[in-house]
């Protein structure tokens, strides 16, 4: 247990201003740069995987260039729309259906991950059909890129001192500007590193060196299974939403958790799906 003398030995976090840039009334924060620079990186590495066509089957790209560029903006709607929507359902309902305004007031909480998740799956489903993609593939294409997005979106968490971490004594702890005067595990960079750095070369391993777009379906098994992982086991060190707390009467089980189980399963069965679906094809 921390001790009170460690929780108050104040370790300054980064002065970092949450604007980037400030032009007259014009102001330009890193959560925003955060989504934009995700979005650019993952465009960038799916043209790449994209054109390269003995990554898939057949050894034909089953997607080009210019769809990938139509589908950019498919993408954001589905991330913007389905990341607010999901945490005003999943997190902040109760405030919202009393003050309804502040469903547009995205700097209360923000975004939620597997609203985003739900959003953009909508949204490929409707452009491949639109566009005579097969629905998996482009599934693949999308997942083996997304922590690009995953990894500065925590980034701007830290920088703007929020979702932080429980306390803890740890060398490396953080006293948050928002936190109260007590040292906190830093968790948005542990989910930028399990979520962005270490996800995207598992990801790029199975895409490169088992060429598993092969098989489609498998990648993205591999994306949301890794990813349930991941952020389980940092809702261990998250502190939860404050209008949530712990669920169940437990001091650690977490909406983050329990929006996360299911995932585990589901990427395991897109997984087996795409191996059984391959061996047909033998």
């Amino acid at each position: 247990m921390p001790t009170a003398a460690n929780l108050l030995a104040i370790m300054p976090f980064p002065d970092i201003d949450p604007i980037a840039v400030s032009i007259g009334p014009l102001a330009i924060h890193w959560y925003g740069l955060a989504y934009v620079a995700g979005i650019l990186l993952g465009w960038a590495y799916a043209r790449r995987i994209a054109a390269n066509d003995s990554l898939w089957p057949g050894n034909v790209s089953p997607i080009s260039k210019t769809q990938l560029d139509d589908f950019i903006v498919w993408a954001a709607l589905g991330v913007v729309l389905g990341g607010r929507l999901g945490y005003i359902f999943f997190y902040d309902l109760p405030a919202v259906l009393r003050t309804p305004v502040r469903a547009l007031e995205i700097w209360n909480g923000g975004m939620s991950f597997h609203g985003g998740l739900t959003g953009t799956t909508i949204a490929m489903i409707l452009f491949a059909r639109r566009n005579a993609i097969p629905v998996w593939s482009l599934f693949d294409i999308v997942a083996a890129v997304v922590p690009f997005g995953l990894f500065f979106g925590r980034i701007a968490n830290f920088i703007n001192g929020e979702l932080w971490g429980r306390l803890t004594d740890v060398p490396w702890a953080v006293v948050f500007p928002t936190g109260g005067p007590f040292a906190r595990h830093p968790s948005q960079l542990y989910e930028a590193g399990l979520e962005g750095i270490v996800l995207l070369l598992v990801l790029a391993a199975f895409v490169y060196g088992m060429r598993a777009l092969k098989s489609p379906g498998f990648i993205t098994g591999v994306f949301v299974c890794g990813y349930a992982l991941s952020r389980i086991f940092v809702e261990f060190f998250r502190e939860p939403d404050a209008q949530l707390g712990y669920l169940l009467g437990t001091n650690w089980l977490t909406m983050g958790m329990v929006l996360s189980f299911p995932m585990i399963l589901l990427g395991l069965w897109a997984m087996l799906r795409a191996r059984r679906q391959a061996a047909l094809q033998l």
